[in-house]
């Protein structure tokens, strides 16, 4: 059986706060006494359903809980969804419709249950009981909280200032979020450090309504590939949960050694010994970082694909980049051009970058050849003959055939 200290390790590992750490070993220890295990809940609102490794964070300490053995409530808001969260926001949110919402908790499930045990995870719908509050119940939540206590938030708080309009729908949102936990009888809450007023606001209507209090456990906003900014799509610096074995290995394999350590303990399902025993074994040089890297490489992508998957995307990239090889499968394009071709047109015919001004500047950068051989001219040309082989980067290939 797992210590409580053991449990303690492990849930807290990552964490930014738990309020309340006392309270948590209480309902650790009470758990333990009487078999019950606690009630654990994240909650989504359907907005993106997308999902990138940051968004994971959250799912992996949900996947904590349930190696311990406690109860997860994988919380859909498919009505708090239709409010919109105002949380980081300087304007009114757009109001998702049904139909975007149910779409979009059909792609979250599906990608969700590549983390959790679907066996094991309970998935429930805010609106199972918030679509039944009536304007009676509504009007008592709304009692609960002040005006003065909601621009305490730093996002109205700015509104407020800056003569910005805050709808009184925004209002309610922490309140719903906070009546989930009422509704749910919810132990813990989990979330990210932007939502810790409204996991609060849980707490306080728990106690307002006779329960005792949940715990808040916040979690980190995972830095981007980049290392400095949150990992968003917005910034390009993301690693998409959907994309494909090769991309997802190489792009792990291009974080910094100190980030690579970070995602071990935000998302490895390694043990805080294995870990430090990793950082141990290359500060002392037993082991070379690009190993350790690879090791974290291939556990990710496996995660999302296959243990043959991360093989296959190793093997191919140890081709492509430690033997200054070309993948086995890449695009093709096909042109029947009969004129020469400005090179950042093709480029971009090929699917190889955004736009003519990205072209220009990967090519700039020394970053595009052509069978081989680099290019530095911007204003080059290709003539519409044979095919070609472009480079652009280390990761995008695209054989050009043309007819």
């Amino acid at each position: 059986m797992v210590s409580i200290k053991e449990q303690l390790d492990l849930i807290e590992r990552g964490a930014v706060d738990c309020i309340a750490h006392d309270e948590l070993i209480k309902k650790l220890e009470k758990s333990r006494e009487t078999g019950i295990p606690l009630k654990v809940k994240a909650g989504f609102d359907p907005t993106a359903p997308d999902l990138h490794l940051g968004h994971t964070v959250l799912l992996q300490k949900m996947k904590h809980f349930q190696d311990l053995g406690h109860e997860i409530f994988f919380l859909i808001g498919d009505f708090t969804g239709m409010i919109g969260d105002p949380t980081g926001k300087s304007h009114t949110r757009k109001a998702l419709t049904v139909e975007d919402v149910a779409e979009n908790a059909e792609s979250y499930k599906a990608q969700v249950f590549k983390i959790l045990d679907p066996e094991k995870t309970r998935v429930s719908f805010n609106s199972d009981w918030l679509g039944k509050l009536s304007s009676y119940d509504m009007v008592k939540l709304a009692s609960e909280m002040t005006v003065a206590r909601m621009l305490e938030r730093d996002d109205f708080k700015k509104r407020f200032e800056g003569g910005r309009p805050i709808s009184i729908h925004e209002f309610l949102y922490p309140l719903v979020q906070g009546y989930d936990s009422v509704a749910m009888k919810a132990d813990v809450e989990l979330g990210g450090t932007d939502q810790l007023f409204n996991l609060l606001v849980g707490r306080d209507l728990q106690r307002s309504y006779g329960q005792k209090p949940q715990i808040v456990l916040t979690m980190p906003l995972l830095e981007g590939l980049d290392g400095v900014n949150k990992m968003s799509k917005s910034l390009g610096n993301y690693i998409g949960i959907t994309e494909s074995a090769d991309n997802i290995y190489g792009k792990i394999l291009s974080i910094s050694d100190d980030l690579m350590f970070r995602y071990y303990e935000l998302l490895s399902d390694l043990s805080n010994h294995e870990i430090e025993k990793l950082k141990e074994e290359m500060a002392a040089g037993v082991i070379h970082p690009k190993e350790v890297k690879k090791q974290l490489a291939r556990e990710l992508t496996a995660r999302f694909h296959s243990v043959d998957a991360a093989l296959a995307a190793e093997a191919g990239f140890e081709k492509v980049f430690t033997r200054g090889g070309v993948p086995d499968e890449i695009p093709e394009m096909v042109s029947s051009a009969t004129e020469e071709i400005w090179l950042p047109q093709l480029l971009v015919d090929a699917g190889l970058v955004k736009s003519t001004s990205d072209g220009r500047r990967m090519i700039k950068q020394n970053a595009v050849s052509i069978d081989g051989e680099k290019i530095s001219d911007m204003n080059s040309v290709v003539q519409p003959d044979g095919e070609l082989l472009i480079k652009v980067g280390k990761r995008r290939f695209c054989r050009v055939i043309f007819t």
